[in-house]
């Protein structure tokens, strides 16, 4: 049975030396979840140690629901990032529906009001069927939950690549915003204080859902583990982050916590444990929305929009009559001990006076029996389930690596685009990639102005939100890049944190927080955990070179269909905070007649850019290289430029290099341009290379001396390009195409590869 569940002969033994006997059929299965690799990280935690972790301003790292940094005015930040890829494969509306539902009740677990979310989404070809249904599906799932939640979805991003093609990426990040003096942490000290399960009934839906399905790949039949994903209330949820919130500020609770993965075996070990507590349960006080269900549904299940709150009994009659007041089910459900033991009873509170009642049982079902000598079902140390095994696994790189490194694409791009090479066609079919092209077919479907507080929102390098009642603003940013990753970890583990770093640089903020959902393949194959070894390397290399905490995240494994690992795919997200807020910061756009400046270095880069990969179909080389010391002088002078209004205009240069990130500044506001080519690389390569630590801006003529004089101090690299103007898109002899004819290519890519399909469907 044992195996059934997913653990390994070993651990069950663990088990057993854990106990001093045969464990329970309940006691089995939390043990299941609560080691799957989802819950217990136990091949990352080992690698984890590596990031920095530490700051002034951080008041709470990973390992809590979210981190949380303090950004003055007493005012802190909640941020978290989590993966709902597997679940979003089986089913992507709910699967991604609920991952939003999730992550919202991590932040507001914290004391945290959530104010936005982001989106980095990664999904295969869409020519295929599937794909297509799954990007829809999953799009629909977070505007659907979001939208109703009422928490505006502010950015992200999407990349299409084939290695995601069975196995979609959708992860989801949260911030929140709260007074410091509310910062709730889950713990449940003190005996005789009483856990009170809010919100939602508890169903089969979920059970399994979070904890199984991201702890295994996907073979033939997936379709089956469609009952194993969770079902989302928003309006349930809004509830609970009213009640919730509400039930913080006047001091009614101790500690809450979500029931995420592993549902109510998790919420209320963790608790206890984290307070160095006992915990007695009593599954006959969980609502049940179906009948027959038995105890390892109930303390499994992974029903969505239900909350853990610790509670003083002095306290539970106002706990309560909040919750009549917001409309939400509230129920004793256990109760704190002091014997470091987490025990499971079946019908025991009602006999020993433990307040509150069993509730109505469902149709079909008779009342539980109710007894004083009611024995438990369940019996273990509290700690046992939240400190699974921890393992060492094999690492080897790959055994192509080498010659997948030697396969330089410029070497083979190079006999074609030579000197005098008319590129026009290769920018319009970049611009036509659905990764490069517009995005607004998605970010339309979401509200990204509820709240009021969004100043840039998605379209920008990062979007900006104000903090209302101060001079303040933070931006966020989210990036990934599995592709440079596959080619060398450590390095694509560096660009990622550059990038999202470089983004909300552009805004004018300083970095104060990074998140990570790390999504790999399987981690029993030794080359995997070479790559997630190396990108843990690479993230905190950079982290550290920039002074950058990591607050928290998220490690999903088992990202694989067929036997076919993804590219290691590790996503980031920036939290920056912008000091004083003078207005809109500078967007990506030109500006008639101003000048259009390259700051950073070009080379000949091609490794893994989409030029070269999707274009061309040359997915071999190295990636660009990752200069943390550039890239620290780069981003203070841009955030200084942007902070002091002296630019216009203002654009990360990434994917598709210099000339998408020009093209993209035109189309932000209908001005083209005309610029010359550097002449240290090829025009082509120059054109195409996504070279890291570049920001396009546009600067007018008058203070341009000053700017450049300014950067070379800096010690950042300068080229005045050209300046901007027309409506035709010009790279001295490499490329000349109309504003018009290319806008059009970018914004229609995507809409036309749905409509498309759909027509010839």
């Amino acid at each position: 049975m044992h195996r059934q569940l997913g653990l390994t002969d070993d651990e069950l033994g663990d088990i057993q030396e854990l106990l001093g006997r045969e464990p329970t059929e309940l006691e089995l299965a939390m043990y299941a979840v609560m080691w799957s690799e989802h819950c217990s990280y136990k091949s990352s935690s080992v690698h984890l140690r590596r990031f920095p972790t530490e700051a002034p301003w951080v008041l709470v790292g990973p390992g809590e629901g979210a981190g949380v940094i303090d950004v003055g005015d007493g005012l802190a930040v909640a941020i978290r990032i989590e993966s709902h890829n597997h679940p979003s494969a089986v089913e992507p509306y709910q699967g991604a529906a609920t991952g939003v539902g999730g992550i919202i009740r991590d932040i507001f677990s914290m004391g945290a009001r959530p104010i936005a979310l982001m989106d980095p989404l990664r999904f295969g070809s869409l020519d295929d069927a599937r794909t297509r249904y799954l990007f829809e599906g999953v799009i629909s799932g977070i505007s659907g939950y979001g939208n109703a939640v009422g928490v505006p979805t502010v950015g992200g991003e999407v990349v299409f690549d084939d290695c995601y093609r069975e196995n979609p990426l959708v992860n989801v990040l949260c911030l929140g915003l709260l007074p410091k003096e509310r910062l709730v942490l889950a713990r449940a000290e003190g005996a005789g204080k009483l856990a009170v399960l809010l919100g939602s009934s508890t169903g089969r839906d979920g059970i399994g859902g979070a904890s199984v399905l991201a702890s295994a790949g996907f073979e033939e039949g997936s379709e089956a583990k469609r009952p194993s994903v969770q079902v989302g209330d928003p309006f349930e949820e809004k509830r609970l982050i009213e009640a919730c919130l509400a039930m913080l500020d006047a001091g009614l609770a101790t500690g809450v916590q979500d029931l995420g993965a592993a549902g109510l075996s998790c919420a209320a070990s963790e608790t206890a444990a984290a307070g160095g507590a006992g915990m007695d349960v009593d599954v006959a006080r969980v609502a049940r929305r179906e009948p027959g269900m038995n105890p390892v549904e109930l303390l499994t299940s992974e029903s969505q929009e239900r909350m853990l709150a610790i509670v003083e009994p002095k306290h539970l009659d106002e706990v309560l009559a909040l919750c009549e007041r917001w409309e939400i089910r509230a129920t004793v459900v256990g109760r704190v001990t002091d014997t470091g033991r987490f025990r499971v009873f079946d019908g025991l509170f009602d006999a020993v006076g433990v307040p509150g009642t069993n509730p109505p049982a469902p149709r079909g079902d008779e009342p539980p029996d109710v007894s004083s000598d009611r024995q438990p079902i369940a019996d273990l140390p509290c700690e046992s389930l939240g400190n699974g095994p921890s393992y060492t696994r094999p690492i080897s790189a790959p055994a192509d690596q080498a010659t997948l490194n030697a396969a330089d694409p410029w070497e083979a791009l190079a006999e074609n685009f030579g000197p005098g090479t008319d590129c026009s066609d290769e920018l319009l079919a970049l611009l036509a990639t659905p990764t490069i092209a517009d995005k607004s077919w998605v970010w339309r479907q979401y509200d990204h102005q509820l709240f009021l507080n969004t100043v840039v929102g998605p379209g920008g390098d990062a979007a900006v939100l104000r903090l209302k009642g101060t001079s303040k603003a933070l931006a966020l940013a989210t990036d990934g890049k599995g592709r440079f990753c596959r080619l060398d970890p450590r390095t694509g583990g560096r660009l990622v944190v550059l990038e999202a770093a470089r983004n909300v640089a552009c805004a004018g903020a300083e970095p104060r927080a990074l998140v990570n959902c790390l999504n790999f393949g399987n981690p029993e194959h030794p080359q995997v955990m070479w790559q997630f070894q190396q990108v843990v390397e690479g993230i905190s290399e950079a982290c550290e070179a920039l002074g950058i905490p990591v607050v928290g995240g998220n490690v999903s494994f088992y990202n694989e269909s067929r036997g076919a690992d993804i590219d290691p795919t590790p996503v980031v997200g920036v939290v920056g905070l912008i000091e004083k807020l003078d207005g809109v910061p500078p967007i990506p756009r030109t500006i008639d007649r101003e000048h259009l400046i390259v700051l950073g270095t070009t080379r000949a880069e091609l490794g893994g850019s989409e030029w070269a990969a999707v274009v061309h179909g040359l997915d071999g080389g190295v990636p660009p290289a990752a200069d943390l010391d550039d890239a620290r002088r780069l981003h203070a002078f841009v955030s200084e430029l942007v902070a002091g209004r002296s630019v216009g205009g203002v654009h990360d240069c990434a994917d598709g290099g210099l000339a998408v990130a020009l093209a993209e500044m035109a189309f932000g506001s209908g001005i083209g341009f005309t610029v010359a080519p550097e002449t240290e690389v090829a025009a082509a390569a120059w054109c195409f290379s996504e070279s890291a630590n570049r920001v396009v801006v546009s600067v007018d003529a008058r203070p341009l001396p000053h700017i450049l004089r300014r950067a070379e101090e800096a010690g950042v690299h300068a080229v005045d390009l050209g300046t901007a103007g027309g409506d035709r898109l010009v790279v001295d002899g490499v490329i000349d195409v109309g504003l018009a004819e290319a806008e059009r290519v970018w914004r229609d890519a995507i809409p036309n590869a749905l409509g498309a399909a759909a027509t010839a469907g």
